[in-house]
């Protein structure tokens, strides 16, 4: 009971840096989910023919690849709390020439910058969060927390974007932007001026050192974690992880992106589909509230499982009602989906990435998978809107119900895989004398 007691001690200590990590979370969505929900405006303010709308979807979906499979290079250059630190203001030069921008080049600059710094962000963060936190419990359940401030961005892009609907012109998407822009203006001061957080980063490099000195620890390169003598499970773990990872965010990116898309198609009024937007957002932030409380103990693997049936039930019972059902019967289904999908998904995936690999390379390490997998998204948007169509989305959901199952799979393999290697972690600024436990 102490030992508890004195768990939720320090995650309500280092939450605030959590929640700092979890706003930049917050912007990633907010802005796939803003620039999804506005485009309609953008492209009637701005006159942009159907290529162009296309070109600047697609341009964020890729800009987001390219930051994430950056976010290790960056590190590198810039230092790992500076990187923390300045990125949100970079999100929030991109934002800013987004609200201001007259035509279709600035709206496309706009989106790249902004696309680049949120894909930096989130690997960049995670990782600052785990060199900081004191223990490895604390460090998952503070790392799957950041994943509440994703779906809040989504929540909180939705209602902006219902709300200013009725606004005339293309002020009410400027408006959207401007949020955005103000939310990375308070993030990147906040990381920068908090004396909390500066003492966070030197508590926590004072501590590895400790354990570098006393374990007579060498810092590992990237080339050893994939050559040196724990390679074999460095690149289990890895692939793994990728593998869930890209085949979660196939499905997680296809209804984040066309579930209005779908409802609309299945009869629903723009009205409506955005409303039932809200609902079954609602569902998914109160789900992803209790993994994040269950992340660093026992039942986080048990979670897992739970939700990945609720996915393969929900996509297979898309499937059975197909697509002439009416919107109802598919929101219903829509929202089975959205209550399993944070308990096998993306918190889990943070969490394993953190546990696994060495923290100096891990902004490296999850920015590869992150931005691959939004590689892969980028090109399965393509085919996306035919596969969700009334006619199609019968067939669709087999084939969707298929890929739950590969990244259930995956997910077990990974689970194996922690309780059957003990790595020992060989690197300056471990926060564990153990990898996985």
């Amino acid at each position: 009971m102490e030992t508890k007691g004195k768990q939720q001690s320090l995650v309500k200590k280092y939450s605030p840096l959590a929640t700092a990590a979890g706003v930049g979370s917050m912007l990633g969505s907010g802005c796939i989910v803003g620039l999804s929900a506005t485009i309609p405006v953008w492209q009637k303010g701005l006159d942009l023919s159907a290529g162009q709308v296309g070109l600047v979807s697609g341009s964020l979906t890729f800009a987001i690849a390219f930051g994430s499979l950056f976010a290790g290079q960056i590190t590198k250059i810039f230092g790992l709390i500076r990187s923390f630190n300045w990125i949100n203001l970079f999100y929030a030069i991109g934002a800013a020439i987004c609200v201001f921008s007259g035509n279709f080049l600035m709206l496309l600059l706009g989106v790249i910058v902004m696309g680049i710094a949120s894909g930096a962000d989130l690997p960049i963060s995670l990782t600052v969060v785990s060199h900081d936190a004191p223990d490895e419990k604390t460090s998952a359940s503070l790392v799957s927390s950041t994943q509440i401030f994703w779906q809040i961005g989504i929540f909180i892009s939705y209602i902006c974007s219902f709300l200013l609907s009725g606004v005339s012109g293309v002020l009410g998407a400027r408006i959207v932007f401007g949020i955005l822009l103000v939310f990375s203006i308070f993030t990147w001061i906040w990381r920068t001026v908090s004396k909390k957080f500066q003492m966070f980063h030197e508590e926590g490099a004072a501590r590895q050192s400790l354990l570098k000195t006393n374990d007579k620890q060498q810092k590992i390169s990237l080339k050893e974690i994939f050559s040196g003598n724990q390679a074999k499970v460095y690149r289990n773990f890895f692939f793994a992880i990728l593998v869930f990872y890209v085949c979660w965010n196939l499905l997680a990116n296809t209804w984040g992106q066309f579930q209005t898309y779908a409802l609309t198609n299945a009869g629903a009024s723009q009205m409506q589909a955005t409303g039932l937007g809200i609902v079954l957002n609602v569902i998914s932030l109160v789900t992803t509230i209790i993994f994040a409380s269950v992340a660093g103990g026992k039942y986080r693997n048990k979670a897992f499982f739970v939700g990945a049936f609720v996915q393969f039930m929900a996509m297979v019972g898309m499937a059975v009602i197909g697509g002439s059902s009416g919107f109802i019967a598919l929101a219903i289904t829509i929202a089975f989906y959205n209550f399993g999908n944070p308990l096998a998904g993306e918190a889990i995936y943070k969490v394993w990435t953190q546990e696994s690999f060495p923290t100096e390379s891990r902004a490296f390490l999850q920015g590869i998978i992150n931005g691959f997998s939004r590689l892969c998204c980028g090109l399965f948007a393509f085919v996306t809107p035919f596969l969700v169509a009334p006619n199609n989305i019968q067939v669709s959901m087999y084939g969707f119900a298929a890929i739950v199952l590969i990244a259930t799979v995956a997910g077990a393999v990974m689970m194996k895989l922690q309780k059957g290697n003990k790595v020992r972690i060989m690197q300056a600024d471990s926060d564990t004398t153990d990898l996985v436990r």
